[in-house]
């Protein structure tokens, strides 16, 4: 089947018409149809009306290219929406989908959705522990996975009651291969018909103590995306608008901000398994594909400043871009402007209710440092203890009010956990800040011990956890340490056991140990050896006072 160009979807909800935001979101209303399934959104329908448009462009490190149209999408996601129904997977069970960039990720997507059961996004960077509570707490029934993570998938099997099968992307001997079962599985499906409240996915997010809570995504959740999406990027879509991201396609980011919302409006998504990020093979990729559209976290922003006159050298034609995870800073808004021709939107969001609020350059003024303002349909504001709007300049909670068609479900089986977040009609996302008397929403921190490392949201519970099963660590505390690339890094301060002594060969091993144990963005990149850890008089490690030691440190204070 010949791949068309890319043309225009479904109908956007805004069009250039010299409105400012404020006047979009106050004559917006949401209109949420009661039965939505995500798969049929993002594929089918697209199959039936245009089924030979460009649905995905997939390179791989080798430089091997793939073009798919959505009709080959519908295809193959329906028949291995049959494929997983053989295996025993029913509506609302969890699939785990441990995979990068590549065609077999939005596949199996597609076709869960479809199916009625509920995604479960994994990196493919997670070690093994981090892998074994998401899967075990998940309960989830089957794994797809490639290579990099068959034998550990395969071991975690052994150890985990309710997954039953593993199946791997890759040729691999004596595996259940993704692409035997599609061509046994029948190519006859009809999507399962869901309501747009129905659980989609499961995406686990990090907390201050404890392991991570996995926040429920219903199908709707996809629809109260678009509003901020559409803004973000200058207008979305327009004729030959093609989208990409190097944001993992398992987190929210990822999927949710460009995967998902791109396809929605059938235009077509880059995908490239190219291993770590480096900024030249990176702006090469936009250049060679012409790129239009992007979802380029600040850390990824930063790196591409290394590279000299990357406009001209690669050919750019990049329309927008949206950032999220950290704030960007005057300078690498200028240098985008620059050097990349494009006006980056910052966004604000959380798993739990995503693409809330932020900027957008074709309808209002950008303020750098900004969260800029609610999106149509979106009520953000900053709240006191007793869930009072605060007055301008005031320094509050950030809240989200609930009833938002974008908001989660809820902490998988943890009521009491989504309770606590919950204040009278408004959803405490934890970060602190204050709204102008513009109306401008500005960041100052974190309410907790959350840690943001390059725009990933990090536990220091479960970094600690991971600390403490190395055999030399007695105590450990982890914190953000401020960072000019990653905005924060990990930061552990370690109280050694017993027989034990400092050594910079001693660092590499417990950084090792905990990186094989979760993930490349979760180890400590700095480690300190410290006799005591500050207390509360309960016993509870203060890592206030050490954050606090490290912002002094840093600012030369």
């Amino acid at each position: 089947m010949t791949a068309t160009s890319a043309t225009p979807g479904p109908e956007p909800l805004f069009r250039p018409d010299g409105r400012d935001l404020d006047r979009i979101r106050a004559e917006f209303r949401w209109c949420i149809p009661p039965r939505f399934n995500m798969g049929v959104s993002v594929c089918d329908r697209h199959a039936v009306a245009t089924p030979d448009a460009l649905a995905l462009i997939c390179e791989n490190a080798s430089g091997t290219v793939r073009r798919v149209t959505f009709g080959e999408l519908k295809s193959l996601s329906d028949r291995f929406a049959n494929a997983l129904a053989g295996l025993g997977v029913g509506r609302g069970d969890r699939v785990g989908i441990v995979l990068p960039q590549r065609l077999e990720t939005v596949v199996a997507h597609i076709a869960t959705y479809k199916l009625g059961a509920v995604t479960l996004p994994l990196s493919n960077l997670f070690g093994s522990d981090a892998l074994a509570f998401r899967l075990a707490d998940s309960g989830a029934r089957v794994v797809i996975t490639d290579r990099s993570r068959l034998e550990l998938a395969q071991a975690l099997r052994a150890d985990i009651d309710t997954l039953e099968a593993v199946v791997c992307c890759d040729p691999e001997p004596g595996a259940l291969r993704f692409d035997e079962l599609l061509t046994r599985a029948s190519a006859s499906f009809t999507a399962v018909d869901t309501a747009a409240d129905d659980p989609a996915f499961l995406i686990y997010t990090s907390g201050t103590t404890g392991p991570p809570k996995g926040a429920l995504g219903a199908h709707r959740c996809l629809l109260g995306n678009l509003t901020g999406f559409e803004l973000s990027q200058d207008f979305f879509p327009r004729d030959g608008d093609l989208m990409w991201t190097p944001a993992d396609w398992a987190w929210t980011g990822g999927l949710l901000d460009a995967l998902l919302p791109a396809l929605h409006y059938r235009v077509p998504v880059l995908g490239h398994d190219g291993g770590r990020f480096d900024p030249e093979r990176a702006l090469a990729l936009i250049g060679r594909h012409r790129v239009r559209n992007g979802f380029i976290p600040p850390t990824a922003l930063k790196l591409l400043r290394q590279v000299e006159a990357p406009r001209e050298r690669h050919g750019l034609a990049l329309r927008s871009i949206m950032s999220a995870g950290e704030q960007l800073g005057a300078e690498v808004l200028r240098w985008c402007d620059e050097a990349l021709g494009v006006r980056v939107n910052e966004m604000w969001g959380q798993t739990e209710a995503n693409y809330l609020a932020g900027s957008s350059s074709t309808v209002l003024e950008t303020r750098p440092g900004s969260m800029g303002k609610p999106y149509p349909g979106h009520h953000v504001d900053v709240i006191d203890e007793d869930g009072q709007p605060m007055p301008a300049g005031q320094v509050g909670e950030l809240a989200a009010r609930r009833g938002d068609p974008v908001m989660f479900l809820g902490y998988w089986r943890n009521e009491a956990a989504t309770a606590e977040k919950v204040r009278g009609d408004w959803w405490l996302t934890g970060d602190l800040g204050y709204r102008d008397d513009d109306g401008y929403l500005w960041f100052m921190g974190r309410k907790d011990d959350v840690i943001s490392s390059a725009g990933h949201r990090i536990g220091p519970g479960e970094v600690e956890d991971a600390l403490l099963k190395h055999p030399a660590v007695a105590q450990a505390a982890a914190v953000g340490s401020p960072d000019p690339l990653r905005g924060e890094i990990v930061k552990a301060f370690v109280v050694l056991a017993r027989g034990h002594a400092p050594s910079d060969a001693l660092v590499a091993a417990i950084q090792a140990d905990v990186k094989a144990r979760l993930a490349a963005h979760e180890y400590p990149r700095e480690i300190e050896f410290v006799e005591s850890l500050p207390m509360t008089t309960t016993g509870k490690v203060r890592r206030i006072e050490l954050r606090q030691l490290e912002i002094a440190r840093k600012r030369g204070g």
